[in-house]
């Protein structure tokens, strides 16, 4: 088994670390300071084929591959995590949910556009109160209505809403039947009866925003459903499982940003005559930070490996997920002990890589519902309740990770 990356990772890599020094870096004080979303250069992202590196090209896509989307994800995160939201949006959660329930004429009509991103996308399940539980607690309905759908109801924490043109959204076709009774349907934001309200978050910037989402008696025609009525469940599980590849390489390139940062200061800054690099103690942290930092790569890229393999990687997204965002918050939490008093300053990009590793550790599955998800597993148990009859499962049999 070789673990090396080959000479077109190798390419795709370099391409992503250009892309963020030339593109992202030198435009993020002015997209910050005049609070805009930077749109021009999530289109030169689509441009380069970064969302479309797991669709078919018929679509668009660049058939990179998911180990590819991993690297890249890994390096744009690195140099500012924000956004690494993009690639959910723009290139799992939204369209890839898309291409794999969508009939011929929904995927042609928005697929292609998602993931060069001429179309800003969003993906909306979470409802305030649901946390990990959105079937029992899943209030937005839709009815029919002769032709249509008529939703009404509300979401929070739906990244890109205030700026999206399309989305996945989830709603109760059935109130009482259950997780059985949420259907998916792909919604257009310009329609009446949507609005969208950033969530006010100072310490992760101003570009990328998680909104609450309201709908009002929003009508759709029939044709906007995606998949089955009562089939809503099963294609959020499926997306969450996809997204779990994107997530935890954005947590790697936040750790691999903190370390590189580290590593830098401990080599510049000098106290009692000599560079603090030459303390035992902060020796001891660049240790820990760079060994957790490439296990948790390591284990994304399993992931990946398998999804490009056609395998199902459940269980090893899951893995990757828990064990990438607990190194993140370790990481980022051992970078403010190198730094001390200057880490929280704006003159270093500490705190901004602490921000967005808590705001990961609860997205696309909490660390503590995944920890109880892996053990379950581990015991062969569906559920908590420890006199069910033992039986292998699926991950994504029970419980959301989001």
């Amino acid at each position: 088994m070789n673990f090396d990356l080959s000479d077109d990772n190798l390419q795709v890599k370099k391409m992503a670390q250009n892309f963020a020094e030339k593109e992202i870096l030198p435009n993020l004080k002015y997209y910050e300071t005049e609070r805009i979303f930077p749109k021009a250069i999530l289109k030169k992202m689509g441009e380069t084929g970064m969302f479309g590196a797991c669709f078919p090209e018929k679509y668009g896509g660049s058939e990179m591959g998911f180990l590819n989307l991993a690297i890249i994800a890994e390096e744009i995160s690195k140099a500012h995590p924000a956004f690494g939201y993009a690639f959910n949006m723009q290139g799992m959660t939204c369209p890839f949910t898309i291409l794999n329930w969508g009939t011929e004429e929904q995927i042609k009509k928005y697929v292609p556009d998602l993931i060069k991103a001429n179309l800003i996308g969003m993906f909306a399940l979470t409802e305030s109160g649901g946390g990990s539980d959105p079937a029992g607690s899943m209030k937005t309905t839709a009815r029919l209505d002769g032709d249509e759908y008529v939703i009404n109801g509300s979401k929070t924490w739906i990244t890109f809403a205030n700026e999206a043109d399309v989305g996945v959204l989830f709603a109760k076709t059935d109130p009482k039947a259950g997780r059985k009774g949420i259907s998916a349907f792909i919604i257009e934001t310009n329609n009446p009866g949507f609005s969208a309200k950033p969530i006010e978050i100072s310490s992760l910037g101003y570009m990328m925003r998680s909104c609450e989402i309201f709908l009002e008696d929003y009508r759709i025609p029939k044709s906007a459903l995606l998949g089955k009525e009562g089939e809503g469940f099963k294609i959020a599980m499926n997306a969450l499982d996809y997204g779990r590849l994107t997530v935890p390489a954005r947590l790697v390139g936040i750790a691999q940003g903190c370390l590189e940062a580290s590593i830098k200061y401990s080599n510049e800054r000098v106290v009692s005559g000599k560079p603090i690099g030459e303390y035992q103690m902060i020796k001891h942290l660049l240790a820990d930070m760079a060994v957790e930092t490439d296990a948790a790569r390591l284990m994304t890229y399993r992931s990946a490996f398998l999804k490009d393999r056609g395998e199902v990687a459940t269980r090893q997204s899951s893995y990757s997920k828990y064990f990438a965002s607990e190194v993140a918050v370790k990481v980022t939490r051992n970078a403010l002990e190198i730094f001390g008093a200057n880490g929280i300053s704006d003159d270093f990009p500490i705190m901004k890589y602490v921000n967005y590793a808590n705001m990961l550790h609860f997205g696309e599955g909490s660390a503590n519902i995944q920890r109880i998800l892996i053990a379950n597993d581990a015991l062969g148990w569906k559920n908590a309740n420890r006199h069910q009859i033992k039986r292998k499962f699926s991950l994504n049999s029970d419980l959301v990770l989001s």
